[in-house]
């Protein structure tokens, strides 16, 4: 059987976690789109990118190749989850203070149509309620033709983060 590999490349995530607690939300998130810190890992390693933020939205690209699929050909439903979440979380830390980060508690994913390896998506998360300990979202990934391909929604617990280490 032919093999191929792919090799993978990311900047240290703990430049960036050093001034996260420092900064809020949406101002960590827009240092990371003009390059002044790094994104993080699991969008190299699953070919996200992060192309917009305002205050409660965050809009990721991908364009899955065949490295992403499953084994009936079709892109892996892990990847449009991943990608869901990211938007979700993304979104929901843009409405956060300095000091303050997330994780998701709970997420609900649903499928409309497959998604085949060369499609390009948009990701779209925005924050349906805001809060101090809690945050509801809700995002949607798109193909080319404007086409939905998945939904998602998603509650995120708010937490204090440590300050950075002297």
């Amino acid at each position: 059987m032919p093999e191929r590999s792919s090799t993978y490349t990311w900047s240290d995530p703990s430049i960036g976690l050093q001034v996260m607690p420092t900064m809020p939300g949406i101002d960590y998130l827009r240092a990371m789109l003009a390059g002044e810190l790094p994104g993080p890992p699991i969008a190299d390693r699953m070919g996200f990118t992060l192309e917009s933020v305002d205050p409660g939205t965050a809009v990721f690209r991908c364009t899955p190749d065949e490295s992403h699929a499953n084994p009936i050909g079709a892109i892996h439903g892990g990847l449009v989850c991943t990608l869901l979440d990211s938007a979700l979380g993304c979104a929901a830390h843009t409405t956060l203070p300095a000091g303050t980060g997330y994780t998701s508690i709970e997420l609900k994913v649903s499928y409309l149509r497959p998604v085949r390896a060369g499609d390009e998506l948009t990701c779209t998360g925005t924050v349906v309620k805001p809060g101090r300990r809690v945050v509801f979202a809700e995002g949607e990934v798109t193909d080319a033709s404007g086409r939905v391909v998945a939904t998602a929604s998603g509650t995120l617990l708010v937490m204090q983060l440590d300050a950075p280490a002297a």
